[in-house]
């Protein structure tokens, strides 16, 4: 009598059928949430304080638990670290802040590994009156 199974990779799907992945309960992704935004603000703290090292674990901390629980970064946080180097970054200690009117982009350049992270921007549109 034949088996049941005709090949390996069959029967490795039926078994694998039943772990799926699930999301973590919204109160841990909430905890995870205000634990990220405090992370964020002693990173702040630190690097203003001059502890760059400290706030740039912070941030790596912080991305962790992003991950973990599967939670995005608000556009505040996301514009506060390196995306290439991921150190946190401070206007006027390690990060050189342009505008470029002809991307229309605020450039960002880490002077930690001379990535530039481009923001764009819009010119708000002035309401006309009748």
């Amino acid at each position: 009598m034949a088996n049941k199974f005709c090949c390996k990779s069959f029967k490795r799907q039926v078994t694998n059928k039943h772990m799926e992945r699930r999301d973590k309960p919204e109160w841990q992704q909430e905890l995870a949430q205000e634990r990220i935004e405090i992370l964020f603000r002693e990173a702040l703290a630190a690097a203003k304080s001059g502890r760059l090292d400290r706030a740039n674990r912070y941030v790596y901390l912080a991305r962790r638990l992003a991950m973990k629980f599967n939670l995005r970064f608000e556009r505040e946080q996301r514009r506060k670290f390196c995306h290439n180097c991921y150190h946190y970054l401070l206007p006027g200690k390690n990060v050189r802040v342009r505008i470029n009117p002809k991307t229309k982009a605020v450039e960002m350049t880490c002077l930690d590994c001379k990535h530039v992270n481009r923001y764009p921007y819009f010119k708000e549109k002035s309401k006309i009156r009748l």
